[in-house]
This record gives C-alpha cells, structure tokens and sequence, in this order.
C-alpha cells in the first residue's frame, strides 16, 4: 500500500476526497503503527495490515494513504517503554482507539486480551492481542446538508433548559417508531419537538453523547452504564445511539440537531473531559493509556505507578499538558462548528480547574476558553465541584461561565420540606443568589437553577421518599445521596391515602412553581414534568430499563402537571420581570424616606419584612412584590422594558396563613395567575388591594397587577 508523508496537522483521521490523513500524538512512542481493520473471509473474523508511521514532528505521527475511502476501520499499536513505576504503559499488543476519531464501531467486552498485566498475577504482562475485543476507529466523510441551518442563540435570560437522556426520554414512546426509540432519531422525532415547545424548552441538555465505555464491573452484574459518564471518544457521537454503524452515527447526530434547530431549540451537550473509562492502573488499555500515559492523566507524585484521581473514577486528565488541552479544545470547536451544538455543561468542572492540586479559577483551561473565538460564544455551563480537597466552587467559576447551582436546590427542598431558618436563604436563592455571583461582576443568568437532575431523586420521588431505595443497583444501598433533603408526605413511596397523594402533588406543584418563577436559568430534568417516578432509586446509572426512563402512559395528574407545567413556563416566557438581567436594587432612599423599589418583601401582615423576621428561624411564609415598572434594561431596540407587577407569596407552613394584601395605593386588584392549592387553576375574581385572603397550606400564591 502507498504511503506518503502527510501532515502533523490536524490531528485524527481526515478524508479530504482523495485519500486520508492520519496523524496522532505519543512523546513517549519509538514507534507507531497504523492498523487498518478490514473484515476476512468465511471463519476468518478480521484481518489487521500493519503500517509503520514513517513521520513524526512534535511528537505528532503523521501519514497519508492516497485512495483509503470513508467507512474504513481503523486504530494504533504503540511501541515504546512499559515501565508503570516510571508513569510509562506503551503496550503494542493492545489496538488503541484514535483520540480524535470521529466515529467508534463497537464496544469493549470483558476480555483479558484489554488489560495489560495478567489477573492472577499483576505484576505479570499480559501481551495477548486485544483485536476484536476492544473498539474500533472508523474514517468518516464530513459531508452533510444542513441546509439553512442556524443556531437559535437564545439569550440566557430566556432560556429553558430541559436535562435529558437520549435512550431515557424515547424508550416508551407510543408516538416513536420502534426501530428508532432510544435514538437520535428519536430525539429529532416530531412528538418529542413538540412536547418540548409545548412546555415552553428553549434548550435540551443531553446527558454524556460522547462515546462511553461499558463497565466491565456492570456487566458481569448484569447491569450497564445508562448515564454514560465513562468517556473513551471525544470527538464521536455514542454508536449505541444511532441506527446506522460506520460512520452514520455522525449523520443521525446531525440531523437531529438540525430538527431541533428548525423548532427554535438550541442542543446543550454533557460533557465529560476530567477523565476517560480507562479507569486507574487495573483498567483496560483501550486508548490514552497506550498512547501516552504519563502525558494524558495526572499521576501520584512520587509514585507514578498510580492515578491522581478527584472524580472518583480511577482517574483525571492532565490538565497542564499542551496536548490534553489541545484535544479538549479541538473537540469543543468541533461540535460546535462541525455538529453545531449550542453549548456545554462540564461533568465535575472544578477538576478541569486543577492545574496542579488546588482549584484554580485562573488555569490554562479557562483562558484558553475565555480567548477562544469559537467556544466563548455559546453556552458554558459549569458543574461546580468534584470529590477532591477544595472541590466545591459554587460561585467561583470566571465571569464567562454559568453555573449548576447546588446551593439553590439545597435550599429550596430545604424550604418546602419545613426546615427552619431558611427563609432568608431561600429569599437569596429565588432572586438569583446575588451573594455568589455579584461580586465577580456576574448577574442573574450565571445561575443555573435547578430542584432535581439527573443525579439523585426525580421531583415525584423528592416528595414521596424520605430515604433512597437502591437495591436494584446491587451495591447494598451503599451508592447514591444519603441526605436527599427530601419529605414522603407522610407515607414513604406508593400509597392509597388520597390526603398524602393530593399533598404530594401540590409539593410538587411548589416545586416546578419556585423553580420556574426564580431568577436566573431553570433546568427541568427530563420527566418531572409528568411526574415521572424511579420508585426511589436515586442513582439509577446502571438501570437502561423502565426504572430510568420515562413512562409515556400518562394518568389524568399527570396530564393536569404537564398543563400547569406549561402554564408556568408561558408566564415565564411573557413577563420579562421573571427574567431579569441584573439584580434587585431593593428600596431607594430618598432623604431619609424609603420608596418602593424593585422588589420588596412582605410578612403575612401586610408590612414590610423587617430585620428580626428575617431572622426568625420559625418564619416560613413570605411575599415578594416584583415591579414591573421598575426593570433597568432594555430590549434590543434600546426601548426601556416594563411589565405588570406581580406578588408571590409562598408558604411553607403546615398552616394556613392569612395575608394581607398591599392598599389600593400600590394596586387596586390582583389577579391571580398561579395556586399551587388548587391544582394550578387560576383563580377568575379578581382580590381588592388591601384585603384579607386566605393562602392555603403548603402552597405558592400568584397574583398579577396589571398596568395600563
């Protein structure tokens, strides 16, 4: 076979019409051959044809193969140093993956052939050939129409963000073909676009997409990685979710994304670049590990046989290699310019802050972002934490970035379940968590705000468990969240009390209610707007079954959630004063005489909060009037935006309360819009400034005065 020299850059396999070029980094290699994977003859399983790599430049080896089509199979055997108390792992007879492949056939099995020392005696090499145990490469051809594709650009302080799971939201779908649940397909499928606009979802965040690695440890259980957090390809869209193989799975992806576009709906991907599913020094060699160890994931200092590990998966990228930051950043630019994603949320963030063993805010990762052209103008979204010393952030991310914001779920669930003293934090929460973002020069919008994800209890769950029940996962209860910050209602899981269910149908409503009327971003995981149950299981990452995904079966309550579901989020959407841009002001003084500012809180009696009801640990009722007349923006036109006014009161008590409302010389009448105690209906007669009204147990009252 011709070989011609080809290029260092860029890296990958790429077809340019005539041929391909191959180019992948090892410092560490003597030798690097390209295998081209082919299918034998009848008994004959695959046939390999090895080719030595004949250039190398900074590291980079690099060939040309004129006449090599798309759809040809492909990977690496590195030679070079095995010496792991030296941090060095080269293995020639493990076929390695292409960091930079654009798309993977197959997946690894639980073979010994993966792993480089021997099970019964680790101190033994294992040199037995890994090909058609492991995954394979594949050329792929880049062409594909988009059309007049563009991207939505929703502004942060009109989104919607909608978490949700490629397999987990189209399983069961009635109106999905069969052979394409569970799909990318699926996702662009007409009935999903459009319960999705129905709820008023300007964005879809699709947990892990990259393509992931089975866990061995889960298969022999029976199990399997559903969540998908165990990267191996960062560049290639998961296989298992396309219905097409060579190379497809990049063409599905596409046309999804270019669905979605076409229904205003912008694609937010997880992604998970602070490790890779080779585990720590007993894991497979699949990839990295074989490329280059020692310059892809952090090793102990001083004993470099093992991992630095602070996502608790065996191991962390190396954050500080030039190499490493080129892939990550080479793969953010490319599905952003060539899959035409929106944005990302970053899987355990603080680790990719590590340069070296503290979180820094001001490491190489983050300025190579921030002057990125491409990557610092779509969405960034931070999962601020990881389970290393110092790794929860919430707050601390660079001005560029958003935030999950772990303080506000906390403190909502904490609110709503009766636990005092949260009043004054639950009041900096709904009004954006100014105490966390405003003084790195942040707003409202860097709040990601979120009551429920993907990871621990569904919203149902949260208001029908007091305690996780895991035992399908088969680890004895000792995974998931012990302290879920949840409330049964009085009965744990399942049960025919009518009282309990009403009652945990109207914590619900409060829920979606706090969430959606909160400023800053909301994110519904996917499901909790049709109460959508795991039977409380909080850590369903190995359940790809009924327990995880979503029942498309819908009762009558669960029609009437979607509906106030939908009813919120369109309040959301038409009110600009639930969207603000900046923070509250508060009051303003004026010589001594305070006037009503842009917001302003008050207890049950009418009056103004004062500083000793906030403090009181017992206070769990409170109103908060929003001016409409008083929001310090404008809209592109530059035309100063106004709104009606609304109050919103929240009571958390197991009591009614009774509330008075503001005097006529504030607003003549309230309208209500929202009652979580009446299963979201609004209320039609209007109420009267200055009158007594009766706010029910438990419940979130909404009321609008409109202006002229």
């Amino acid at each position: 076979m011709e070989i011609w020299p080809g290029a260092a850059y860029p890296m990958g396999a790429i077809y340019d019409g005539s041929g391909v070029n191959f180019a992948v980094f090892s410092e560490v290699a003597t030798k690097v051959e390209l295998c081209l994977i082919d299918d034998g003859g009848p008994g004959e399983g695959l046939v390999e044809t090895r080719l030595a790599m004949p250039e190398v430049d900074g590291f980079v080896w690099h060939c040309y193969l004129p006449g090599l089509q798309p759809g040809q199979r492909y990977g690496y055997r590195v030679h070079g140093p095995y010496l792991p108390e030296n941090g060095h792992r080269c293995d020639p007879s493990k076929l390695l993956l292409d960091p930079y492949a654009k798309a993977i056939e197959g997946q690894v099995t639980n073979d010994p052939s993966l792993f480089a020392y021997d099970f019964a005696d680790p101190s033994k090499r294992n040199d037995t050939d890994s090909l058609g145990h492991t995954m394979l490469s594949v050329v792929i051809n880049p062409y594909f129409d988009w059309g007049h594709d563009r991207p939505p650009r929703h502004g942060y302080h009109e989104s919607v963000i909608y978490e949700a799971h490629v397999r987990g939201l189209t399983m069961t779908h009635p109106g999905i073909p069969e052979q394409i649940r569970g799909t990318y397909a699926a996702i662009g499928h007409p009935v999903i676009i459009d319960h999705l606009t129905a709820l008023g979802v300007t964005a879809i965040e699709l947990m892990p997409v990259h393509q992931y690695v089975q866990d061995t440890s889960l298969q022999d259980k029976g199990l399997t990685n559903y969540w998908g957090y165990n990267t191996i390809g960062f560049l290639a869209p998961h296989n298992a979710y396309a219905r097409g193989q060579r190379g497809q799975q990049v063409t599905e992806f596409k046309a999804m994304v270019k669905a979605l576009h076409e229904a205003d709906i912008e694609v937010i991907l997880d992604v998970v670049y602070n490790h890779t599913a080779e585990g720590n020094e007993f894991g497979p060699t699949i990839c990295f590990r074989g490329l280059d160890n020692a310059s892809y994931y952090r090793l102990v200092d001083g004993d470099r046989a093992h991992y630095y590990d602070t996502t608790g998966t065996g191991n962390s990228l190396l954050m500080r290699n030039p190499h490493v930051l080129q892939l990550i950043m080479d793969s953010l630019r490319y599905w952003v310019t060539e899959m035409h994603v929106d944005g990302f949320r970053f899987d355990l963030a603080a680790t990719l802050a590590r340069q070296f063993h503290e979180v820094d805010k001001l490491s190489a990762f983050f300025d190579i972002i921030q002057q990125d052209p491409v990557i610092s103008q779509v969405k960034l979204i931070a999962e601020p934490w990881d389970v290393g010393d110092g790794g929860y952030q919430v707050g601390n991310f660079p001005p560029l970035w958003t935030e999950w914001n772990g303080k506000y779920r906390d403190t909502v669930r904490d609110f709503w379940r009766g636990e005092p003293a949260t009043l004054g934090e639950f009041a900096s929460r709904i009004t954006g968590s100014s105490d966390l973002y405003e003084h790195s020069g942040r707003k409202p919008i860097a709040s990601i705000n979120f009551v429920t994800a993907h990871d621990g209890f569904t919203m149902r769950d949260l208001v029908s468990y007091n305690e996780k029940h895991n035992d399908a996962n088969l680890e004895g209860g000792r995974d998931g969240e012990s302290h879920n910050r949840s409330w049964n209602c009085g009965a744990e899981g399942p049960t025919d009390d009518a009282s309990v269910n009403a009652l945990r149908l109207q914590q619900h409503r409060n829920f979606l209610a706090t969430l959606l009327l909160s400023e800053g971003v909301p994110m519904i995981a996917h499901g909790d707007e049709i109460g959508r149950t795991q039977q409380g299981n909080n850590n369903v990452y190995c359940q790809d079954n009924a327990l995880a995904w979503v029942n498309w079966e819908l009762a009558d309550w669960q029609r009437d959630l979607l509906a106030f579901t939908s009813t919120v989020t369109r309040l959301r959407r038409e009110h600009p004063v639930f969207r603000r841009r900046r923070f509250f002001a508060g009051s303003a003084d004026h010589g001594g005489e305070s006037t009503r500012g842009d917001i302003y809180w008050l207890r049950p009696s009418g009056e103004p909060m004062a500083e000793q009801d906030w403090r009181n640990g017992e206070a769990r009722t409170v109103g908060v009037i929003l001016n409409g007349a008083a929001i310090p923006e404008s809209d592109s036109r530059g035309r100063t935006i106004t709104d009606d006014d609304f109050l919103i009161v929240f009571n958390a008590d197991h009591e009614g309360q009774l509330f008075t409302l503001p005097p006529t010389d504030v607003a003549e009448s309230w309208v209500c819009e929202v009652d979580t105690a009446a299963q979201g209906v609004a209320i039609p007669e209007p109420f009267a400034g200055g009158t007594d009204i009766n706010i029910a147990p438990r419940s979130v009252l909404v009321l609008r005065h409109p202006r002229a």
